[in-house]
């Protein structure tokens, strides 16, 4: 699976005055699972895009620096060529949908045909997407007469049916219910489990720490810090980003409950279930 190398990487929109990524440099490793956090405008949604290819190849504005997905630079780079190296998903999905196809099996065709794909190729693929996505039942079902988290799993299997290495998540559960959020999430496990590169940004922190392997904070354009989620949800100044860590780290954190080993605070339930447990055995 793919490396990502950011070097330098500077963006600023068209009529602002103000830097949306401002200098980052990063190395994201081969099927990892990088959790993006911050609060709003810290570059996270840049950041997606920015190695998605579509800054500065769809939206201009000023550039610097340089991405590469092992040893392409994504904005040198054709994009049929990209777009099977990496596939985005965003917010919404009905953003994602084309509109003009009628079934869900069609829809998820889509990318494939424009690629060129064998048909035979195609519908292996196809099929493949969407046993892992769980919605193989829906194949026939109207796009926009799924629910949220259906269409949003819809949307993630029309990017895997097109097999790219790195797959960018751009808080695909922002527009779910409880129900499609925890859906959407399962799917990324099965995704990272077969060695995807994943590189998620999310306002969920209890599945992030769950999920990552390593978590990204922005702050206003600027890399604040990349570390593993238990540093990253310990640190003392997260408030001031903006960001609030998982709940059971709030709650370990108001009884002093850390691990002595680190002097981190847990980060899921798994974790401060088990301290709780050895204090409570102590």
């Amino acid at each position: 699976m793919a490396q990502i190398v950011i070097e330098h990487l500077k963006y600023k929109y068209p009529g602002s005055n103000a830097l949306a990524l401002d200098d980052i440099s990063l190395t994201i490793k081969s099927g990892e699972f990088l959790g993006i956090i911050g609060s709003n405008e810290s570059g996270k949604s840049s950041l997606c895009q920015a190695v998605a290819g579509l800054i500065p190849n769809f939206y201009k504005g000023a550039y610097g620096g340089k991405v590469f997905i092992d040893d392409l630079e994504v904005k040198t780079v054709d994009v049929d060529e990209l777009c099977q190296k990496v596939g985005i998903i965003f917010q919404n999905p009905f953003n994602q949908v084309t509109g003009s196809k009628l079934t869900v099996y069609e829809e998820i065709s889509f990318g494939l045909e424009n690629l060129g794909i064998p048909r035979d190729e195609m519908k292996k693929r196809i099929d493949e997407a969407m046993e892992l996505l769980d919605i193989s039942r829906l194949k026939d079902r109207y796009p926009f007469d799924l629910s949220g988290g259906q269409m949003q799993r819809m949307a993630i299997a029309s990017i895997i049916a097109m097999k790219p290495e790195v797959i960018i998540l751009d808080e695909p559960t922002s527009q779910l219910d409880p129900q499609g959020r925890e859906e959407v999430f399962q799917a990324v496990q099965k995704l990272s489990r077969q060695g995807i590169t994943i590189l998620l940004a999310e306002h969920n922190m209890e599945k992030l720490a769950q999920y990552s392997d390593r978590v990204v904070l922005l702050d206003g354009g600027k890399l604040i810090a990349i570390d593993s989620p238990q540093n990253i949800f310990s640190r003392e100044d997260l408030y001031e980003y903006g960001v609030e860590p998982p709940v059971y780290t709030q709650i370990c954190k108001k009884l002093g409950i850390k691990k002595e080993s680190t002097g981190c605070y847990p980060v899921t339930l798994t974790e401060a279930f088990e301290l709780f447990e050895k204090k409570r055995g102590n």
